[in-house]
C-alpha cells in the first residue's frame, strides 16, 4: 500500500501584499508522488494586506505573529504548524517571489526517491546580476565555511528555497534568532542527515532584503550563527586547537631560556618565563574546557534524542485526535 504523501509549502511573510499573489499563483497544484498540497502563511507582524491577499487566494492555514519575530522564529513556528497539519514534506519559500515556485516538484523529488532528507535550491549566485562582486564573494566564503563545519559540499548554503522531510524536521532544532539557513545545515551535516542540492534560477529582484541592513551586518550575524553551531557540535576541536596553540606558545620561552642558560647567558629572563607560565596555564584551561565541552555535547545529544521522541509522540497524538470522529 502506497503511503499518502502530504506537502506543506510554508511562506514567511512581512508586508508582502504586492508579491504574494505571484508566489501563490505559481505554486504547483499537482506534483508526481504527492497526494496533497497545502499552503501555510507565517505572517511575521505584517501591517499591510498580506493576510487579506492570502485569504483571497484560498489559503486557510496561518501562523500569526503580533510583532516581527524574525526569519528564524518564523521558520520554527511554521515547521511546528506544518507538522501538526500532518506534513510529510515541508517546502520553505519566500513571500518576495525570489524563488521559482514552479520548481517545487523538482525540489521534493530527492526526498520522494529516498536519496535525501533535505534538498536545497542552488541559486547559482555567481550568475545573479543584482548581486555585487563583494556579495558573491561572501556568498562563496560563507558556503565554504558552513561546508567545512558541516562536512558537506553545498554550493549555496544561504539559500532559503528548501524541502525538508518530516523525519529531518524531528531531528533539527533552530536556536539562532537570525537565520535558520546556516544552522540547519551544520546540524544536519553533523547528524548525518543526507542533503542534496538542485540548480535553480531566481526570479527578478522585487525589493531589498529585510533580513539585514548591510552586507557587513549580515556577515557578522552569519559568522556568529556559524560559530555557535560549530561549537555546539565540535567543541573539543575548538578548545583542543586553542590548547595546542597556547601549549606551543608557552614552551617556546622555556626552551629559549634553557638554550640561553646552558649557552652561558646567566642574564635575567624572568619575563620570558612569566609569559611561558601564563601561556601554559591558558593551555591547561583550554584542555580542561575541551573535556567539559565534550561531556556537555554528549549530554545535549541525549537530550535531543529525547526531544525527537517527544516531538514524534506529541504530533502523532495530535494527528490521531484530529482524525477521530466527534
Amino acid at each position: 500500500m502506497t503511503k499518502h504523501m502530504k506537502l506543506i509549502v510554508q511562506i514567511p511573510c512581512l508586508n508582502e501584499q504586492e508579491t504574494l499573489p505571484s508566489v501563490l499563483d505559481s505554486i504547483p497544484k499537482e506534483i508526481a508522488g504527492i497526494d496533497e498540497i497545502e499552503v501555510l502563511i507565517i505572517d511575521d507582524g505584517s501591517t499591510d494586506n498580506t493576510l487579506k491577499v492570502a485569504k483571497s487566494h484560498g489559503v486557510t492555514h496561518f501562523v500569526l505573529h503580533s510583532k516581527t519575530m524574525g526569519l528564524a522564529r518564523s521558520f520554527h513556528d511554521g515547521v511546528d504548524k506544518a507538522l501538526q497539519l500532518g506534513a510529510d514534506i515541508v517546502v520553505n519559500t519566500d513571500g518576495d517571489n525570489q524563488y521559482p515556485q514552479d520548481r517545487i516538484g523538482d525540489l521534493v523529488q530527492p526526498i520522494l526517491n529516498g536519496r535525501a532528507e533535505i534538498v536545497i535550491g542552488d541559486r547559482q549566485t555567481q550568475t545573479i546580476k543584482h548581486f555585487s562582486p563583494l556579495k558573491k564573494f561572501f556568498q562563496r566564503l560563507g558556503s565554504a565555511v558552513v561546508n567545512k563545519a558541516a562536512g558537506t559540499s553545498l554550493p549555496d548554503a544561504a539559500s532559503g528555497f528548501r524541502a525538508y522531510s518530516k523525519e529531518s524536521l524531528y531531528r533539527l532544532n533552530v536556536i539562532t534568532q537570525f537565520s535558520y539557513c546556516m544552522e540547519t545545515i551544520i546540524q544536519a551535516g553533523n547528524k548525518r542527515i543526507p542533503i542534496e542540492s538542485i540548480k535553480i534560477s531566481t526570479n527578478p529582484k522585487t525589493r531589498e532584503s529585510r533580513l539585514f541592513k548591510s552586507i557587513w551586518q549580515h556577515m557578522y550575524k552569519s559568522a556568529a550563527a556559524i560559530t555557535r553551531s560549530y561549537i555546539m557540535y565540535r567543541p573539543h576541536l575548538i578548545f583542543i586547537s586553542l590548547g595546542t596553540v597556547f601549549l606551543i606558545g608557552g614552551l617556546i620561552p622555556f626552551i629559549r631560556y634553557a638554550i640561553l642558560f646552558f649557552g652561558g647567558d646567566k642574564g635575567d629572563h624572568i619575563q620570558s618565563l612569566l609569559l611561558g607560565a601564563v601561556l601554559l596555564f591558558a593551555s591547561t584551561i583550554a584542555f580542561a574546557l575541551a573535556v567539559m565541552a565534550d561531556l556537555i555535547r554528549t549530554n545535549r545529544a541525549l537530550i535531543e534524542d529525547t526531544l525527537e521522541r517527544t516531538k514524534k509522540a506529541q504530533l502523532s497524538k495530535n494527528i490521531t485526535d484530529k482524525r477521530k470522529p466527534n
